[in-house]
Protein backbone atom coordinates (compact mmCIF):
# COMPACT_ATOMS: atom_id res chain seq x y z
CA UNK A 1 0.00 0.00 0.00
CA UNK A 2 2.70 2.35 0.83
CA UNK A 3 3.94 2.36 -3.00
CA UNK A 4 0.70 4.01 -3.73
CA UNK A 5 1.31 6.60 -1.34
CA UNK A 6 2.53 10.55 -1.87
CA UNK A 7 2.82 11.21 1.80
CA UNK A 8 3.72 8.98 4.59
CA UNK A 9 0.96 10.10 6.76
CA UNK A 10 -1.65 9.28 4.29
CA UNK A 11 -0.76 5.35 5.14
CA UNK A 12 -0.96 5.35 8.63
CA UNK A 13 -3.51 4.18 11.32
CA UNK A 14 -3.96 5.19 14.63
CA UNK A 15 -6.00 2.89 17.15
CA UNK A 16 -6.49 3.49 20.86
CA UNK A 17 -4.68 1.38 23.78
CA UNK A 18 -6.58 -0.64 26.45
CA UNK A 19 -5.54 -1.31 29.55
CA UNK A 20 -7.56 -4.10 30.90
CA UNK A 21 -8.24 -4.72 34.60
CA UNK A 22 -9.53 -8.24 35.94
CA UNK A 23 -12.12 -6.81 38.44
CA UNK A 24 -15.54 -8.55 39.23
CA UNK A 25 -17.16 -5.81 40.68
CA UNK A 26 -16.10 -3.12 38.04
CA UNK A 27 -16.65 -5.45 35.47
CA UNK A 28 -20.45 -6.24 36.70
CA UNK A 29 -20.87 -2.34 36.94
CA UNK A 30 -19.89 -2.09 33.21
CA UNK A 31 -22.59 -4.65 31.65
CA UNK A 32 -24.88 -2.84 34.11
CA UNK A 33 -24.45 0.39 33.04
CA UNK A 34 -24.34 -1.12 28.89
CA UNK A 35 -27.26 -3.51 29.60
CA UNK A 36 -29.18 -0.30 31.06
CA UNK A 37 -28.18 2.30 27.81
CA UNK A 38 -28.74 -0.91 25.50
CA UNK A 39 -32.20 -1.20 26.83
CA UNK A 40 -32.96 2.49 26.79
CA UNK A 41 -31.81 3.05 23.16
CA UNK A 42 -34.25 0.16 22.40
CA UNK A 43 -37.11 2.05 23.76
CA UNK A 44 -36.29 4.67 22.56
CA UNK A 45 -36.16 3.37 18.96
CA UNK A 46 -39.34 1.28 19.14
CA UNK A 47 -41.61 3.97 21.15
CA UNK A 48 -40.27 7.22 19.84
CA UNK A 49 -39.95 5.69 15.74
CA UNK A 50 -36.47 6.55 15.79
CA UNK A 51 -36.17 4.83 12.13
CA UNK A 52 -38.32 6.87 10.70
CA UNK A 53 -37.76 10.20 8.66
CA UNK A 54 -40.05 12.56 10.36
CA UNK A 55 -42.55 15.62 8.12
CA UNK A 56 -44.53 18.44 9.64
CA UNK A 57 -48.00 18.90 7.98
CA UNK A 58 -49.07 21.40 6.25
CA UNK A 59 -53.39 21.78 7.06
CA UNK A 60 -56.57 23.36 5.83
CA UNK A 61 -59.97 24.19 7.98
CA UNK A 62 -63.60 24.40 6.55
CA UNK A 63 -66.48 25.05 9.29
CA UNK A 64 -69.94 25.14 9.11
CA UNK A 65 -72.17 25.79 12.56
CA UNK A 66 -75.85 24.42 12.65
CA UNK A 67 -78.36 25.65 15.23
CA UNK A 68 -81.73 27.70 15.54
CA UNK A 69 -82.44 29.46 18.99
CA UNK A 70 -85.68 31.25 20.07
CA UNK A 71 -85.47 34.49 22.20
CA UNK A 72 -88.18 36.29 23.89
CA UNK A 73 -88.17 38.81 21.03
CA UNK A 74 -86.96 37.15 18.03
CA UNK A 75 -85.35 33.61 15.82
CA UNK A 76 -81.70 33.70 16.00
CA UNK A 77 -80.55 31.49 12.89
CA UNK A 78 -77.38 30.44 11.37
CA UNK A 79 -76.71 33.94 9.52
CA UNK A 80 -77.22 36.13 12.89
CA UNK A 81 -75.18 34.59 15.64
CA UNK A 82 -72.04 33.61 13.15
CA UNK A 83 -69.73 36.12 12.62
CA UNK A 84 -66.96 35.89 9.54
CA UNK A 85 -63.45 34.70 10.37
CA UNK A 86 -61.53 37.12 12.53
CA UNK A 87 -58.61 34.70 12.53
CA UNK A 88 -56.97 31.74 11.03
CA UNK A 89 -58.32 28.61 11.43
CA UNK A 90 -61.27 29.95 14.06
CA UNK A 91 -64.86 30.31 13.97
CA UNK A 92 -67.17 32.89 16.23
CA UNK A 93 -70.35 31.85 17.85
CA UNK A 94 -72.67 34.80 19.60
CA UNK A 95 -74.25 33.90 23.13
CA UNK A 96 -74.90 37.41 24.50
CA UNK A 97 -75.90 41.09 23.19
CA UNK A 98 -75.91 44.80 23.87
CA UNK A 99 -78.02 46.72 21.51
CA UNK A 100 -78.38 50.14 20.97
CA UNK A 101 -80.90 50.71 18.26
CA UNK A 102 -81.89 54.27 16.22
CA UNK A 103 -78.21 55.92 16.31
CA UNK A 104 -77.64 58.95 14.09
CA UNK A 105 -74.96 61.59 13.58
CA UNK A 106 -76.04 63.92 16.05
CA UNK A 107 -74.66 66.01 18.93
CA UNK A 108 -76.07 64.31 22.44
CA UNK A 109 -74.95 63.69 26.40
CA UNK A 110 -71.96 61.36 26.68
CA UNK A 111 -72.05 58.60 28.96
CA UNK A 112 -71.54 59.49 32.35
CA UNK A 113 -67.82 57.83 32.46
CA UNK A 114 -65.61 59.79 35.44
CA UNK A 115 -64.08 61.89 32.67
CA UNK A 116 -67.28 63.00 31.26
CA UNK A 117 -69.38 64.20 34.18
CA UNK A 118 -69.38 68.15 34.27
CA UNK A 119 -71.17 70.95 36.13
CA UNK A 120 -69.82 73.78 33.73
CA UNK A 121 -68.65 74.08 30.33
CA UNK A 122 -65.29 75.00 31.98
CA UNK A 123 -64.74 71.12 32.05
CA UNK A 124 -65.53 70.09 28.66
CA UNK A 125 -63.15 71.15 25.83
CA UNK A 126 -64.06 71.78 22.74
CA UNK A 127 -62.45 69.05 20.03
CA UNK A 128 -61.33 66.91 23.12
CA UNK A 129 -61.61 63.22 22.75
CA UNK A 130 -60.96 60.74 25.13
CA UNK A 131 -60.35 56.99 23.86
CA UNK A 132 -62.95 55.78 26.19
CA UNK A 133 -65.89 58.30 25.00
CA UNK A 134 -67.97 58.08 22.37
CA UNK A 135 -67.72 60.92 20.49
CA UNK A 136 -65.43 64.59 20.37
CA UNK A 137 -66.64 66.88 22.90
CA UNK A 138 -68.29 69.95 21.38
CA UNK A 139 -67.33 72.38 24.28
CA UNK A 140 -70.91 72.70 26.36
CA UNK A 141 -71.97 70.81 29.93
CA UNK A 142 -75.65 69.66 29.19
CA UNK A 143 -77.60 67.30 31.31
CA UNK A 144 -77.60 63.33 30.72
CA UNK A 145 -80.41 62.70 33.13
CA UNK A 146 -82.39 64.68 35.69
CA UNK A 147 -79.41 64.23 38.18
CA UNK A 148 -76.03 63.78 36.07
CA UNK A 149 -74.53 66.48 33.77
CA UNK A 150 -72.15 65.38 31.10
CA UNK A 151 -69.90 66.96 28.32
CA UNK A 152 -71.97 66.63 24.88
CA UNK A 153 -69.81 65.15 22.15
CA UNK A 154 -70.72 64.45 18.26
CA UNK A 155 -71.59 61.05 17.91
CA UNK A 156 -73.33 58.31 17.03
CA UNK A 157 -76.93 59.71 18.86
CA UNK A 158 -78.06 58.22 21.53
CA UNK A 159 -74.57 56.86 22.75
CA UNK A 160 -73.88 53.31 23.80
CA UNK A 161 -75.07 52.53 27.39
CA UNK A 162 -72.03 50.98 29.53
CA UNK A 163 -73.80 48.64 31.70
CA UNK A 164 -72.72 45.32 31.82
CA UNK A 165 -73.86 41.80 29.86
CA UNK A 166 -77.11 40.74 30.38
CA UNK A 167 -77.37 37.77 33.04
CA UNK A 168 -78.52 34.63 32.23
CA UNK A 169 -77.27 34.85 28.43
CA UNK A 170 -79.36 35.68 26.17
CA UNK A 171 -78.39 32.66 23.69
CA UNK A 172 -77.67 30.24 26.44
CA UNK A 173 -79.04 27.71 24.30
CA UNK A 174 -76.44 27.84 21.78
CA UNK A 175 -74.53 25.01 23.72
CA UNK A 176 -76.51 22.75 21.45
CA UNK A 177 -75.58 23.91 18.44
CA UNK A 178 -73.23 21.77 16.15
CA UNK A 179 -70.19 22.32 14.22
CA UNK A 180 -68.86 20.26 11.49
CA UNK A 181 -65.14 20.68 11.25
CA UNK A 182 -63.44 19.87 7.24
CA UNK A 183 -59.56 19.01 7.79
CA UNK A 184 -57.43 18.51 4.58
CA UNK A 185 -54.03 17.73 5.60
CA UNK A 186 -50.50 16.89 3.45
CA UNK A 187 -47.26 15.59 4.15
CA UNK A 188 -44.71 17.08 1.65
CA UNK A 189 -42.20 14.94 1.95
CA UNK A 190 -44.00 11.53 1.62
CA UNK A 191 -46.29 13.50 -0.92
CA UNK A 192 -49.74 11.88 1.18
CA UNK A 193 -52.19 13.78 1.59
CA UNK A 194 -55.80 12.94 4.33
CA UNK A 195 -58.77 14.35 5.87
CA UNK A 196 -60.93 14.04 9.14
CA UNK A 197 -63.71 12.60 7.33
CA UNK A 198 -65.26 10.68 4.43
CA UNK A 199 -68.07 10.92 1.32
CA UNK A 200 -69.96 8.24 3.64
CA UNK A 201 -69.79 10.43 6.36
CA UNK A 202 -73.18 9.80 9.15
CA UNK A 203 -74.36 13.38 8.73
CA UNK A 204 -76.35 12.13 12.27
CA UNK A 205 -73.31 11.56 14.31
CA UNK A 206 -71.45 13.44 17.08
CA UNK A 207 -67.80 13.70 18.70
CA UNK A 208 -68.06 11.30 21.10
CA UNK A 209 -64.42 10.20 22.54
CA UNK A 210 -65.52 6.91 23.43
CA UNK A 211 -68.31 5.68 21.30
CA UNK A 212 -67.53 8.30 17.88
CA UNK A 213 -64.47 9.29 18.01
CA UNK A 214 -63.77 9.84 13.98
CA UNK A 215 -67.11 11.77 14.25
CA UNK A 216 -66.19 15.49 12.56
CA UNK A 217 -69.54 17.01 14.27
CA UNK A 218 -68.97 18.45 17.77
CA UNK A 219 -71.86 20.22 19.62
CA UNK A 220 -70.23 22.98 21.51
CA UNK A 221 -71.79 22.59 24.83
CA UNK A 222 -69.83 19.07 24.60
CA UNK A 223 -66.32 20.96 23.98
CA UNK A 224 -66.61 22.97 26.90
CA UNK A 225 -67.86 20.18 29.09
CA UNK A 226 -64.18 18.42 27.67
CA UNK A 227 -62.66 21.30 29.32
CA UNK A 228 -64.53 20.99 32.69
CA UNK A 229 -66.47 24.79 31.78
CA UNK A 230 -70.12 25.42 32.23
CA UNK A 231 -71.54 26.70 28.70
CA UNK A 232 -74.18 29.22 30.56
CA UNK A 233 -71.64 30.60 32.85
CA UNK A 234 -68.97 31.29 30.00
CA UNK A 235 -71.88 32.52 27.56
CA UNK A 236 -72.33 35.97 29.79
CA UNK A 237 -68.91 37.37 29.05
CA UNK A 238 -67.91 34.87 26.27
CA UNK A 239 -64.06 33.33 25.55
CA UNK A 240 -61.55 31.39 23.53
CA UNK A 241 -61.75 27.56 23.24
CA UNK A 242 -59.44 25.72 21.26
CA UNK A 243 -59.95 22.53 19.32
CA UNK A 244 -56.92 21.02 18.81
CA UNK A 245 -56.88 18.18 16.13
CA UNK A 246 -53.15 15.80 16.17
CA UNK A 247 -52.23 13.93 12.94
CA UNK A 248 -49.98 10.94 14.50
CA UNK A 249 -49.18 9.10 11.24
CA UNK A 250 -47.21 6.22 10.56
CA UNK A 251 -46.99 5.52 6.79
CA UNK A 252 -45.09 2.38 6.80
CA UNK A 253 -46.99 -0.07 4.83
CA UNK A 254 -46.55 -2.90 7.94
CA UNK A 255 -47.93 -0.29 10.43
CA UNK A 256 -49.37 2.07 8.39
CA UNK A 257 -52.21 4.15 10.85
CA UNK A 258 -52.98 8.15 9.97
CA UNK A 259 -56.61 9.58 11.89
CA UNK A 260 -56.85 12.64 13.51
CA UNK A 261 -57.18 12.55 17.43
CA UNK A 262 -59.31 15.47 19.08
CA UNK A 263 -58.97 17.17 22.26
CA UNK A 264 -59.82 20.69 23.89
CA UNK A 265 -58.76 23.16 25.83
CA UNK A 266 -59.53 26.74 27.55
CA UNK A 267 -57.04 29.23 25.52
CA UNK A 268 -57.82 33.39 27.57
CA UNK A 269 -57.54 33.28 31.37
CA UNK A 270 -61.21 33.31 32.72
CA UNK A 271 -59.44 34.36 36.22
CA UNK A 272 -58.71 37.91 34.85
CA UNK A 273 -60.60 40.78 36.18
CA UNK A 274 -59.69 43.32 33.12
CA UNK A 275 -61.32 43.39 30.39
CA UNK A 276 -62.88 39.57 31.01
CA UNK A 277 -64.08 37.59 28.47
CA UNK A 278 -64.09 37.63 24.62
CA UNK A 279 -66.53 40.44 22.71
CA UNK A 280 -66.84 43.20 19.94
CA UNK A 281 -69.48 45.50 18.36
CA UNK A 282 -70.20 45.76 14.83
CA UNK A 283 -73.48 47.68 13.55
CA UNK A 284 -76.23 47.46 11.08
CA UNK A 285 -76.84 50.00 8.41
CA UNK A 286 -80.04 51.29 7.27
CA UNK A 287 -81.71 54.10 5.39
CA UNK A 288 -84.51 56.35 6.30
CA UNK A 289 -87.11 57.65 4.38
CA UNK A 290 -85.87 60.83 4.15
CA UNK A 291 -82.17 59.39 3.41
CA UNK A 292 -80.60 59.84 6.75
CA UNK A 293 -78.81 57.21 7.67
CA UNK A 294 -79.30 55.16 10.58
CA UNK A 295 -77.75 52.47 12.41
CA UNK A 296 -78.72 49.48 15.16
CA UNK A 297 -74.79 49.06 17.25
CA UNK A 298 -74.63 45.43 18.59
CA UNK A 299 -71.96 44.87 21.39
CA UNK A 300 -71.59 40.87 20.87
CA UNK A 301 -70.30 38.35 23.21
CA UNK A 302 -69.72 34.93 22.35
CA UNK A 303 -66.99 32.37 22.42
CA UNK A 304 -64.19 32.28 19.87
CA UNK A 305 -63.06 28.69 18.82
CA UNK A 306 -59.49 28.56 17.67
CA UNK A 307 -58.75 25.01 15.51
CA UNK A 308 -55.38 24.07 16.18
CA UNK A 309 -53.78 21.77 13.68
CA UNK A 310 -50.37 19.73 14.11
CA UNK A 311 -48.90 16.46 13.57
CA UNK A 312 -45.87 14.43 11.84
CA UNK A 313 -45.71 11.85 10.31
CA UNK A 314 -42.80 9.45 9.80
CA UNK A 315 -41.56 7.04 7.14
CA UNK A 316 -39.24 4.54 7.89
CA UNK A 317 -35.62 5.59 6.43
CA UNK A 318 -32.51 3.46 6.03
CA UNK A 319 -30.23 7.06 6.63
CA UNK A 320 -31.72 7.78 9.77
CA UNK A 321 -31.56 4.50 11.50
CA UNK A 322 -27.59 4.51 11.09
CA UNK A 323 -27.77 7.69 12.26
CA UNK A 324 -29.46 6.96 15.22
CA UNK A 325 -27.37 4.14 15.94
CA UNK A 326 -24.40 6.06 15.49
CA UNK A 327 -25.48 9.30 17.91
CA UNK A 328 -26.29 6.35 21.29
CA UNK A 329 -22.95 4.31 20.72
CA UNK A 330 -21.44 7.30 22.78
CA UNK A 331 -23.54 6.59 25.47
CA UNK A 332 -21.41 3.07 26.01
CA UNK A 333 -18.90 5.59 26.98
CA UNK A 334 -21.11 6.45 30.17
CA UNK A 335 -19.80 2.87 32.11
CA UNK A 336 -15.91 3.62 31.21
CA UNK A 337 -16.67 7.42 32.55
CA UNK A 338 -18.45 6.69 35.67
CA UNK A 339 -16.01 4.01 36.83
CA UNK A 340 -12.54 5.83 36.11
CA UNK A 341 -14.34 8.97 38.23
CA UNK A 342 -15.31 6.14 41.03
CA UNK A 343 -11.57 4.72 41.25
CA UNK A 344 -9.86 8.33 40.27
CA UNK A 345 -11.92 10.53 42.79
CA UNK A 346 -11.15 10.79 46.72
CA UNK A 347 -14.35 12.53 46.81
CA UNK A 348 -16.26 8.93 46.68
CA UNK A 349 -14.38 6.27 49.13
CA UNK A 350 -15.31 3.51 46.88
CA UNK A 351 -12.02 2.15 46.81
CA UNK A 352 -8.87 2.77 49.18
CA UNK A 353 -5.82 5.11 48.69
CA UNK A 354 -3.50 2.54 47.47
CA UNK A 355 -6.39 1.15 45.05
CA UNK A 356 -6.85 4.23 43.31
CA UNK A 357 -3.43 4.95 42.68
CA UNK A 358 -2.28 1.89 41.35
CA UNK A 359 -4.87 2.09 39.21
CA UNK A 360 -3.81 5.63 37.95
CA UNK A 361 -0.31 4.39 37.29
CA UNK A 362 -1.46 1.19 35.30
CA UNK A 363 -3.58 3.66 33.80
CA UNK A 364 -2.40 6.95 32.85
CA UNK A 365 0.94 7.86 31.69
CA UNK A 366 2.57 11.18 32.43
CA UNK A 367 4.77 13.58 29.54
CA UNK A 368 5.84 16.72 28.87
CA UNK A 369 4.69 18.54 26.07
CA UNK A 370 7.38 19.73 23.48
CA UNK A 371 8.38 22.75 23.95
CA UNK A 372 11.17 24.79 22.75
CA UNK A 373 12.66 25.52 26.23
CA UNK A 374 12.38 21.71 27.65
CA UNK A 375 15.81 20.44 28.79
CA UNK A 376 17.11 17.25 30.03
CA UNK A 377 20.75 17.81 31.86
CA UNK A 378 22.89 15.26 33.68
CA UNK A 379 26.29 15.39 35.84
CA UNK A 380 28.71 12.70 36.17
CA UNK A 381 28.77 13.47 40.28
CA UNK A 382 24.59 13.42 40.95
CA UNK A 383 22.49 10.62 40.50
CA UNK A 384 19.94 12.26 39.49
CA UNK A 385 18.90 13.75 36.05
CA UNK A 386 17.55 17.03 35.77
CA UNK A 387 14.82 18.96 33.85
CA UNK A 388 15.04 22.49 33.17
CA UNK A 389 11.96 24.49 31.43
CA UNK A 390 13.13 27.89 31.31
CA UNK A 391 14.24 30.73 29.17
CA UNK A 392 17.59 30.83 30.22
CA UNK A 393 19.26 34.32 30.99
CA UNK A 394 22.20 33.09 32.53
CA UNK A 395 24.76 29.92 31.87
CA UNK A 396 22.59 26.59 31.81
CA UNK A 397 25.32 25.37 34.55
CA UNK A 398 24.18 27.37 37.30
CA UNK A 399 20.31 26.91 36.84
CA UNK A 400 18.86 24.40 39.14
CA UNK A 401 16.68 22.15 37.50
CA UNK A 402 14.01 19.97 38.28
CA UNK A 403 14.37 16.61 39.28
CA UNK A 404 12.68 13.82 37.07
CA UNK A 405 12.59 10.24 36.67
CA UNK A 406 13.16 8.83 32.90
CA UNK A 407 11.60 5.46 31.63
CA UNK A 408 14.71 3.50 30.88
CA UNK A 409 14.93 1.45 27.67
CA UNK A 410 16.13 -1.90 27.16
CA UNK A 411 16.95 -4.41 24.72
CA UNK A 412 17.71 -1.89 21.89
CA UNK A 413 20.81 -1.67 19.31
CA UNK A 414 23.40 -0.43 22.08
CA UNK A 415 23.02 -3.63 24.29
CA UNK A 416 26.24 -4.49 24.78
CA UNK A 417 25.82 -8.17 23.86
CA UNK A 418 24.88 -7.11 20.30
CA UNK A 419 28.60 -5.49 20.34
CA UNK A 420 30.92 -7.94 18.10
CA UNK A 421 33.40 -10.26 20.32
CA UNK A 422 36.03 -8.35 19.06
CA UNK A 423 34.53 -5.05 20.45
CA UNK A 424 32.61 -6.74 23.30
CA UNK A 425 36.18 -8.04 24.76
CA UNK A 426 37.58 -4.78 25.22
CA UNK A 427 33.87 -3.23 26.92
CA UNK A 428 34.28 -3.17 30.31
CA UNK A 429 31.55 -4.42 32.42
CA UNK A 430 28.52 -1.82 33.43
CA UNK A 431 28.37 -3.82 36.90
CA UNK A 432 30.53 -1.94 39.12
CA UNK A 433 29.61 1.44 39.82
CA UNK A 434 32.86 2.15 40.73
CA UNK A 435 33.86 1.66 37.04
CA UNK A 436 31.48 4.21 35.99
CA UNK A 437 33.14 7.17 37.87
CA UNK A 438 36.02 9.32 36.26
CA UNK A 439 39.35 7.59 36.32
CA UNK A 440 40.96 9.47 39.86
CA UNK A 441 44.32 10.20 37.68
CA UNK A 442 46.12 13.81 37.51
CA UNK A 443 45.54 15.40 34.04
CA UNK A 444 47.24 18.79 32.26
CA UNK A 445 44.60 21.85 33.34
CA UNK A 446 44.25 24.27 30.43
CA UNK A 447 45.66 28.08 31.38
CA UNK A 448 43.24 29.83 33.64
CA UNK A 449 42.32 32.26 31.00
CA UNK A 450 40.86 28.93 28.85
CA UNK A 451 38.89 28.17 30.99
CA UNK A 452 35.29 29.10 31.39
CA UNK A 453 33.88 30.55 34.77
CA UNK A 454 30.62 27.71 34.46
CA UNK A 455 33.53 24.58 34.41
CA UNK A 456 34.00 22.34 37.02
CA UNK A 457 36.60 19.65 35.15
CA UNK A 458 38.80 21.75 33.53
CA UNK A 459 37.89 20.74 30.13
CA UNK A 460 35.08 22.67 28.71
CA UNK A 461 35.32 25.17 26.02
CA UNK A 462 33.89 28.78 25.71
CA UNK A 463 30.68 28.90 24.12
CA UNK A 464 28.63 31.57 23.76
CA UNK A 465 24.94 30.26 23.58
CA UNK A 466 23.61 30.02 27.85
CA UNK A 467 22.28 26.27 26.71
CA UNK A 468 26.01 25.34 25.66
CA UNK A 469 27.99 26.37 28.41
CA UNK A 470 27.43 22.81 30.43
CA UNK A 471 29.95 21.06 32.00
CA UNK A 472 29.90 17.22 33.11
CA UNK A 473 30.17 17.87 36.58
CA UNK A 474 28.45 20.14 39.65
CA UNK A 475 31.52 20.25 41.47
CA UNK A 476 35.23 20.70 40.88
CA UNK A 477 36.59 17.13 40.06
CA UNK A 478 37.85 14.72 37.08
CA UNK A 479 36.16 15.11 33.66
CA UNK A 480 33.72 12.33 32.52
CA UNK A 481 35.72 11.84 29.16
CA UNK A 482 38.60 10.12 30.95
CA UNK A 483 36.52 7.31 32.34
CA UNK A 484 37.13 3.94 30.72
CA UNK A 485 33.18 3.66 29.73
CA UNK A 486 33.30 7.09 27.90
CA UNK A 487 36.12 6.03 25.89
CA UNK A 488 34.57 2.47 25.32
CA UNK A 489 30.63 3.02 24.86
CA UNK A 490 31.38 6.35 22.98
CA UNK A 491 34.66 7.17 21.42
CA UNK A 492 35.30 3.53 20.85
CA UNK A 493 35.29 3.41 16.65
CA UNK A 494 34.89 -0.45 16.33
CA UNK A 495 31.51 -0.04 18.65
CA UNK A 496 30.34 2.96 16.41
CA UNK A 497 30.49 1.32 13.41
CA UNK A 498 28.81 -1.79 14.63
CA UNK A 499 26.15 0.53 15.66
CA UNK A 500 26.04 2.27 12.49
CA UNK A 501 25.94 -1.46 10.55
CA UNK A 502 23.70 -2.46 12.47
CA UNK A 503 20.75 0.47 11.61
CA UNK A 504 22.23 -0.09 8.01
CA UNK A 505 23.81 -2.55 6.90
CA UNK A 506 24.64 -1.89 3.52
CA UNK A 507 26.44 1.38 4.65
CA UNK A 508 29.53 2.34 3.42
CA UNK A 509 32.40 2.64 5.90
CA UNK A 510 35.12 4.05 3.43
CA UNK A 511 33.05 7.04 2.66
CA UNK A 512 34.41 10.42 3.51
CA UNK A 513 31.87 11.27 5.29
CA UNK A 514 32.13 8.17 8.09
CA UNK A 515 33.47 10.85 10.35
CA UNK A 516 30.24 13.12 10.48
CA UNK A 517 28.21 9.21 10.79
CA UNK A 518 30.71 8.24 13.66
CA UNK A 519 30.47 11.42 15.38
CA UNK A 520 26.53 12.12 15.51
CA UNK A 521 26.59 8.59 16.74
CA UNK A 522 28.92 9.12 19.40
CA UNK A 523 26.82 11.83 20.59
CA UNK A 524 23.42 9.58 20.61
CA UNK A 525 25.63 7.27 22.54
CA UNK A 526 26.46 9.39 25.00
CA UNK A 527 22.56 10.87 24.95
CA UNK A 528 21.47 6.71 25.81
CA UNK A 529 24.09 5.96 28.70
CA UNK A 530 23.84 8.88 30.61
CA UNK A 531 20.26 9.58 30.04
CA UNK A 532 19.04 5.84 29.26
CA UNK A 533 16.39 6.82 27.35
CA UNK A 534 15.79 7.72 23.45
CA UNK A 535 12.66 9.61 23.78
CA UNK A 536 14.24 12.72 25.18
CA UNK A 537 17.15 12.73 22.58
CA UNK A 538 16.21 16.13 20.96
CA UNK A 539 16.24 17.67 24.41
CA UNK A 540 19.11 16.06 26.02
CA UNK A 541 22.49 18.12 26.07
CA UNK A 542 25.20 17.15 25.94
CA UNK A 543 28.21 18.96 28.17
CA UNK A 544 30.79 21.19 26.08
CA UNK A 545 33.58 18.65 27.19
CA UNK A 546 32.21 15.72 26.18
CA UNK A 547 31.69 17.90 22.61
CA UNK A 548 34.84 18.31 21.93
CA UNK A 549 36.05 15.13 23.08
CA UNK A 550 34.22 13.86 19.91
CA UNK A 551 34.73 16.68 17.98
CA UNK A 552 38.55 15.94 18.12
CA UNK A 553 38.30 12.51 18.08
CA UNK A 554 36.01 12.30 14.86
CA UNK A 555 36.77 15.70 13.52
CA UNK A 556 34.84 17.82 11.16
CA UNK A 557 36.50 17.81 7.87
CA UNK A 558 35.68 21.86 7.36
CA UNK A 559 36.36 22.26 11.05
CA UNK A 560 32.60 23.68 11.50
CA UNK A 561 30.13 22.04 13.67
CA UNK A 562 26.60 22.73 14.20
CA UNK A 563 26.01 20.78 17.09
CA UNK A 564 23.61 17.90 17.88
CA UNK A 565 20.23 19.44 16.27
CA UNK A 566 17.12 19.49 18.55
CA UNK A 567 14.05 17.83 17.74
CA UNK A 568 11.26 20.38 17.36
Amino acid sequence: MAAFCSLKSLCEYETSKVVRFQSFSYGSMKWTFHMAVFLYVCYALVTDKRYQKKDSVISSIHTKVKGVVQTDSRIWDTAEYTIPVQGIDSFFVITNIITTENQVQSVCPEYPIPKAICSSDVKCVKGHMDPRSNGIQTGRCVKYNATIKTCEVTAWCPVESMKGAPVPAILKSAENFTVLIKNNIHFPKFNHTARNFSPKLNISCTFNKITAPDCPIFRLGNILQATGENFSEMAIQGGIMGIEINWDCNLDKWFFHCSPKYSFRRLDDKTTTEYPGYNFRFAKYYKQPNGKEERTLIKAYGIRFDILVFGTAGQFSAFELLVYIGSVLSYFGLAQFVIDFLITSYTFPCCTTSIKEYYFRKKCESALGPKWTLMYVSYVDEPHILLVDKQLRTSLQNIKGEIVQLQRHTGDFTDMTKIPPQCHDRVPAVANAHEMQPLKRPEETPPPHDRPAWCCCGKCRQMLAFREQLCCRRKEGSCITTSPLFEQLVLSRATLEFILLYKEPLLDLNTEMLNNHLRHCAYRQYIHWRFGSAEVEGSALIPSCCRWKIREMYPSEDGKYTGFERKK
